[in-house]
């Protein structure tokens, strides 16, 4: 039970039945696009239903004679695919790409200009130690700066 429980609280098994919620809810909007916008344009250069375009492959296709080879039926549940994946695509696919994408540059070029600043303030707090540091040599040895050290750092 405590296996199943772990199994249950994984973050992916949530995220999965977060995205079959949205999925569901999301099939009445991308089938009302490919029916109401795409279909008709479809149709409009040739036909919206092709479940009537069949085959004859033997014998005389009569109602229960015969065998029939329902290709326009296979055609257009293909082409309804592709419609439908377009639709997926071009509408939510792509969009949100690009806004994870003008998202993540926004992201990086806050945390370069951060970065920055906190270069900047510790080449100023380097500089600002330095002058302390010359101030007081000068105060003990009346020297303006110490001789560098073999190590060429200054002390």
């Amino acid at each position: 039970m405590a296996g199943f429980k772990t199994f249950l609280m994984r973050g992916n098994v949530v995220d999965l039945a977060v995205a079959v919620v949205i999925g569901a809810a999301f099939t009445g909007v991308v089938n009302s696009v490919v029916k109401g916008i795409i279909n008709p344009v479809v149709g409009a250069f040739g036909t919206t239903d092709l479940d009537n375009y069949k085959s004859c492959l033997k014998g005389p296709c009569t109602a229960g004679h015969g065998v029939t080879l329902a290709w326009g039926s296979v055609l257009g549940s293909a082409l309804n695919f592709l419609i439908t994946a377009g639709v997926v695509y071009f509408m939510m696919v792509a969009p949100m790409a690009r806004f994870l994408a003008m998202r993540a540059a926004r992201n990086a070029k806050a945390e370069q200009e951060a970065q920055d600043t906190k270069a900047t303030a510790e080449a100023e707090e380097v500089a600002l130690l330095r002058e302390i540091r010359d101030a007081l040599v000068h105060q003990r040895t009346g020297r303006e700066t110490l001789v560098e050290p073999r190590g060429g750092r200054d002390i």
